[in-house]
């Protein structure tokens, strides 16, 4: 792999190409390039739980994944995406288990679902920055612009079902956090229409 650029998740955005579609904006750490991945609505709802420091009321197939490294003692070294073709980005995990190190095959979705959980580092290539990547520009100059970025990226909650959005309801209110909580409502308002 050429030169390493590590990305960290901003959020979606929901400019849909694809019906069922959601578009996961990662950041270059200590950059200005975004770079756009295409998933499905599951694996963006599961990213979009960890994001909002949700808990759902059942483990998705991410929280999953994570409980089993744990109970076999296995780390997520980090998460490579490593090729770009046909539209479609490849991505592989890398394991440590004591001595032992394995590379698996995944979808980048699910690559960065389970990054998120086990908060190890997601790089790509600097060549696939340079051909897919795009620059945020802002006239602005920001003290922290990709918290101020996260800030701006809201999250989808017609992706959750009522169950999902009552626990995120709960959690809102628990935090005190009436902002999101309002929002939470309205989305569980139009389901319920």
């Amino acid at each position: 792999m050429d030169a390493k650029v590590r990305l960290s998740v901003l959020g979606f955005s929901f400019n849909q190409t694809q019906s069922g579609a959601y578009g996961l904006v990662l950041a270059e750490e200590d950059g200005v390039r975004r770079l756009m991945i295409v998933v499905g609505a599951p694996e963006a709802q599961s990213i979009a739980f960890n994001l909002q420091g949700s808990v759902p009321p059942r483990p998705l197939t991410h929280d999953l994944f994570k409980s089993l490294c744990v109970e076999l003692g296995i780390i997520l070294r980090e998460v490579e995406i490593y090729k770009y073709e046909d539209g479609v980005f490849f991505s592989k995990m890398i394991f440590v288990q004591g001595d032992k190190t394995v590379q698996i095959e995944s979808r980048t979705s699910d690559a960065v679902g389970i990054a998120l959980r086990t908060k190890s580092p997601v790089y790509t290539t600097e060549l696939i920055m340079q051909e897919q990547a795009v620059v945020f520009e802002d006239n602005v100059i920001q003290e922290n612009p990709i918290e101020d970025e996260k800030d701006n990226l809201a999250l989808d909650y017609s992706l959750l079902n009522q169950d999902e959005l009552e626990s995120l309801l709960k959690d809102a209110i628990a935090g005190e956090d009436y902002e999101l909580a309002s929002l939470i409502r309205d989305e569980l308002r139009k389901k319920q229409e």
